[in-house]
């Protein structure tokens, strides 16, 4: 719609709601705030295409904002709930007045039961391109009051994770857009983890939005999601539903999940097993003297597993030649030897695990620096001080779905 018909019809702008749901309770927690327009009895239009306008002057941008968060706050302290109330602002808009004037309109509220700590104002981070400090000093006055800060929209848009860490909110909303074209996650997924490790460090509860398949949620749900929105759980509506609207379809879709998850654990187990038994029963048979001629002994017993094998020491420096396969056959790399390996990612903990536990270790799933692969590493002490590493070829891993 042109803004000048919104404007000219503001008294038919009204707030729909949108549940978000909680994992540890599968209840609705909270409900986040959009701007609708009803032109007819059947009808409410979205005035997201007007609030993203960037032409629309502020001064009727604040005037609709405003009639919103009237509507849905008059709603909220009427029903006399405790959930989360979820409202979004223009960080820029926000900072025109040091956000004083929503202050003001939230603190009227107070009066009638408002409590300010179950308001999230959600802030739209990768849009604002001012001063990160001066948002910065905003969100901690508003957390004076016991306001929380949601930062929103992070995902797709490549947000940066240092001006996020800097502002340490109490939510962050992952856009599950990014999950819709491929179930392979490959170009985003090492972000989306990225995200869930921040979130870890700086406390805050993530929230993955705009889910709208079963396998979206079962990503949130591996990755450190506790509260989850999107028109797969609920639609956006007028009025505020049951807590438990979705809870049967939770705890069933949980419970796949769990199921699925726990094969997959078991499975791991089994191969970390069997490679730990295999590499036990080569080193009792086969003396390890020289590194590189028990490596090219040893590798038929791998042909259909591994790719790559070597020996390092405990500090990380490589004691054998890279044993490589290429096009069926193991080749001897010898330019690898005294390479040192203790800057990667695990390396030392996991060095200092197998040698108190005298066990092998299997790795997470990683990309292969130099071939680019989803691989996973055996690691096992073969002597004191001398640990192997096996890497396990994708084409193995792919053969074996549960490995993935």
């Amino acid at each position: 719609m042109d803004p000048l018909d919104i404007m000219t019809n503001i008294e038919r702008v009204i707030p729909y709601y949108q549940a978000i749901f909680s994992a540890d309770q599968q209840e609705v927690v909270g409900y986040e705030v959009l701007g609708r327009i009803k032109m007819d009895e059947k009808n409410a239009l979205s005035l997201g295409p007007f609030f993203h306008d960037k032409n629309v002057p502020d001064e009727y941008f604040l005037e609709v904002e405003k009639k919103i968060i009237h509507h849905a706050l008059n709603n909220y302290t009427s029903s006399k709930n405790s959930f989360l109330l979820f409202i979004n602002q223009n960080a820029r808009v926000l900072l025109d007045d040091q956000g004083e004037s929503m202050l003001e309109l939230l603190l009227s509220y107070v009066p009638k039961g408002l409590k300010l700590e179950n308001i999230v104002l959600e802030i739209d981070e990768h849009t604002y391109d001012g001063d990160v400090e001066h948002l910065q000093h905003l969100i901690n006055y508003y957390r004076t009051f016991g306001i929380q800060i949601a930062v929103s929209n992070i995902g797709e848009s490549g947000s940066d994770l240092d001006r996020i860490g800097r502002l340490s909110p109490n939510i962050l909303k992952v856009d599950l857009k990014v999950l819709r074209q491929s179930y392979e996650l490959s170009a985003h997924q090492d972000v989306l983890f990225s995200l869930a490790v921040l979130s870890r460090k700086i406390g805050a509860t993530l929230l993955y939005e705009n889910m709208e398949a079963s396998y979206q949620l079962q990503y949130a749900w591996r990755h450190g999601g506790r509260y989850y929105q999107g028109y797969y759980l609920h639609k956006p509506g007028p009025t505020f539903i049951q807590e438990d609207y979705a809870k049967a379809v939770l705890i069933d879709k949980f419970q796949q999940f769990i199921r699925y998850e726990k094969r997959k654990l078991e499975a791991i187990q089994q191969l970390t097993e069997m490679l730990q038994n295999k590499i036990q029963q080569l080193i009792g048979k086969k003396k390890i003297e020289d590194l590189d001629n028990w490596l090219r002994l040893i590798t038929k017993d791998f042909s259909d597993i591994s790719f790559r094998m070597y020996v390092c020491d405990e500090n990380g420096f490589q004691l054998s030649s890279n044993l490589m396969k290429k096009q069926g056959k193991w080749e001897v790399q010898s330019g690898y030897k005294q390479k040192n390996w203790s800057w990667r990612p695990y390396f030392l903990e996991y060095v200092m695990k197998m040698r108190a536990e005298k066990k092998g270790l299997l790795s997470d799933l990683y990309s292969d620096i130099e071939t680019g692969e989803t691989v996973r590493t055996f690691s096992y002490p073969i002597n004191t001080g001398q640990f192997i590493y096996i890497d396990l070829a994708y084409e193995y891993l792919y053969e074996n779905q549960d490995f993935l």
